[in-house]
């Protein structure tokens, strides 16, 4: 049995991508939730995370971090490839979409964290955050115009992609983002999945306040 450590569905958005994976493909797994920001979390992620870091994905002996190369080993382990999308043309530029919001986007990290409690206020982000806001609604429209038929996300069919953007799409509707309306159907399609409303759900209830996330107001 799969175990899938998290941290707060509140606020964790690395974790999200892991579980959105697992759960909108049927994989079964069992889940941990580590609190995070918290003296307790320091002494118990080390028994779960090399890296001390969530996610993390428990195989048996097998430990798999980091959540990108957990959506692959799902991919590879459980579901025969069909995490990503089927055209060679479509995988491939899924590919790179999925490893630039791995590796970059960093003002919009910074300056927009994952908070599905938030609502918009009047607070604002600066140019260099406004830059990744264009870059990536360039990135799903480029996506949806190349790959989209077929269905409502970034390459028709849920695909990893699509799950690795799905904190994102939390981030521009907590902090009031202007979309163009490529990204609000984007936005749609990512609320209407059925994992997504579980995990917000979850997330409302928590009462875990991080007061480094929470600064982030007008």
């Amino acid at each position: 049995m799969l175990t899938l450590v998290i941290g707060n569905k509140n606020y964790s958005s690395w974790s999200l991508r892991a579980w959105l994976v697992l759960t909108e493909f049927g994989v079964r797994f069992d889940e941990v939730r580590l609190l995070m920001d918290t003296p307790e979390f320091a002494d118990v992620i080390q028994r779960w995370a090399p890296n001390r870091r969530v996610p993390a994905l428990h195989d048996n002996d097998l430990v798999v971090w980091d959540s990108l190369a957990i959506c692959e080993y799902v991919n590879e382990r459980f579901l025969d490839g069909r995490g990503w999308p089927r055209d060679v043309a479509a995988r491939a530029h899924a590919r790179s979409a999925a490893a630039e919001m791995h590796s970059g986007f960093m003002a919009v990290r910074k300056q927009m964290p994952m908070n599905m409690r938030r609502t918009p206020d009047n607070y604002r982000w600066d140019a260099e955050a406004d830059k990744d806001i264009a870059r990536i609604q360039q990135i799903w429209r480029d996506l949806r115009h190349q790959h989209g038929q077929g269905g409502p996300f970034l390459c028709g069919e849920f695909s990893i992609v699509d799950a690795m953007y799905a904190p994102v799409v939390s981030r521009f509707l907590s902090y009031g983002v202007e979309m163009d309306d490529n990204a609000r159907a984007f936005a749609d399609a990512i609320q209407s999945l059925e994992g997504w409303k579980a995990w917000r759900a979850a997330g409302e209830v928590e009462t875990e306040y991080l007061e480094d996330t929470e600064k982030f107001r007008a």
